[in-house]
C-alpha cells in the first residue's frame, strides 16, 4: 500500500494554552530552519477551553503577527480564526496587514466559531466548551445555519476588499459602505489562500464554493471512518457546481504523543492513505527542548519515506 501514497506536506501547530510567548517563537523558529515544515499554526482562542480557568492565552492575530516578523519562511495562519470574534472588515484589515509583515506568506484560516443548537436540536449551552469564553468577552453564540451565513459574507467581504479599490457590501449581517484597504496583501489577487475548517455539510458546501485548502480535526476528535465520509461528501459537493474536488488541498489536524511515535506515524499513514495530503502536527505544551527537529525525525522523515518520497 505505501508505494501507493500520494505526496503530502506537514505543518506544525503551537496551541497557545498555558504556553508563554517565549517557547512559542522558539518552535517557530527551530520550525522555519526546516525546510520538511513548510507551516505553522495558531488558534483563535481568548480563554483556556480545557483544564484550569486561570491559565494564559495570547490573542491569535496579534501574536500571528509577532511570530510573522520574526520568521522568513513558514507559510503561516490561525487553525482557525473564530468567524464570531472580530467583524469582517476588521478581520480584512489585520489579515491583510499580517500578509504585508510576513512578505505574503499567511494562509487565510477560517470557521463558523461559536454556535449553538437550538432547544431540542441536540445542543445545549452549557455543554459548548465555547460558551464561557465567549459570554465572558460579551461575544454571542449564533445558531449554526446563521453561522454560516455570517461566514458566506466574510468570505465575500475579504475578497471584496483584498481586490477592488472602493467596495461597497449590503448583506444581512455587514454593510460596507466606501471600503478602502491600502495597502493591499502581497499574495494578489484574489489574496491569501483561503481555509475553511469544519466538517458539518453546510460547511463543506462553502469549502467546494470558495476554499483552496479544507481542514478537519483527525483521531481521536473524528474518526478515520468519518473524515473519509466528510471527504465523500465535499467530492459531492464538488461534483454539484463543477469543480475539481483534487483542486482543494485535503488537510487534517493530529495531536502528537510525544511518547509513541510509532502510534502517530502509523495513524498518520492512515490519513494520507485516506486522502489527506496536509498534516498539521499539534503540539501539547509545554514544548519539549528541538521539538519541531524531533517531529522531522520521528514522524515526517518515516511517513515521507514509507510513502516512497524522499526524506
Amino acid at each position: 500500500m505505501s508505494e501507493h501514497l500520494p505526496s503530502v506536506t506537514f505543518g506544525v501547530k503551537t496551541t497557545p494554552m498555558r504556553v508563554p510567548y517565549q517557547d512559542i517563537l522558539r518552535v517557530w523558529q527551530e520550525a522555519d530552519d526546516l525546510p520538511e515544515i513548510s507551516d505553522a499554526w495558531l488558534w483563535d482562542h481568548l480563554m483556556p477551553i480545557a483544564g484550569p480557568k486561570d491559565g494564559q492565552i495570547l490573542e491569535g492575530w496579534t501574536l500571528l503577527s509577532a511570530l510573522a516578523a520574526r520568521t522568513r519562511r513558514l507559510r503561516l495562519g490561525l487553525l482557525v480564526t473564530s468567524n464570531r470574534i472580530r467583524p469582517p472588515a476588521v478581520l480584512g484589515k489585520i489579515a491583510t496587514t499580517v500578509d504585508v509583515i510576513s512578505g505574503g506568506r499567511l494562509i487565510m484560516g477560517l470557521g463558523v466559531g461559536g454556535t449553538v443548537q437550538p432547544p431540542g436540536a441536540g445542543g445545549v449551552a452549557g455543554e459548548n466548551p465555547a460558551a464561557a469564553e465567549y459570554a465572558a468577552y460579551g461575544l454571542t453564540l449564533v445558531p449554526p445555519a446563521e453561522g454560516i451565513a455570517r461566514l458566506e459574507e466574510t468570505i465575500a467581504i475579504l475578497r471584496g476588499m483584498w481586490t477592488r479599490d472602493v467596495f461597497d457590501f449590503h448583506g444581512r449581517y455587514s454593510t460596507l459602505t466606501g471600503n478602502r484597504n491600502e495597502p493591499k496583501p502581497l499574495q494578489r489577487p484574489p489574496g491569501p489562500p483561503l481555509l475553511i475548517g469544519g466538517w458539518g455539510t453546510r460547511t463543506l458546501r462553502l469549502v467546494a464554493e470558495h476554499a483552496d485548502i479544507w481542514n478537519i480535526p483527525g483521531p481521536p476528535h473524528n474518526t478515520l471512518e468519518y473524515i473519509a465520509d466528510r471527504s465523500a461528501v465535499l467530492d459531492g459537493h464538488c461534483a454539484a457546481i463543477g469543480r475539481d474536488p483534487r483542486t482543494i488541498t485535503r488537510s487534517v489536524q493530529y495531536i502528537v504523543s510525544y511518547d509513541d511515535p510509532a502510534a502517530d506515524r502509523t495513524a498518520i499513514t492512515e490519513l494520507v492513505a485516506a486522502g489527506m495530503t496536509h498534516i498539521v502536527l499539534s503540539l501539547r505544551g509545554p514544548y519539549p527542548p528541538g521539538v519541531a527537529r524531533w517531529l522531522v525525525d520521528e514522524i515526517i522523515a518515516p511517513v515521507r519515506g514509507a510513502a516512497g518520497e524522499a526524506p
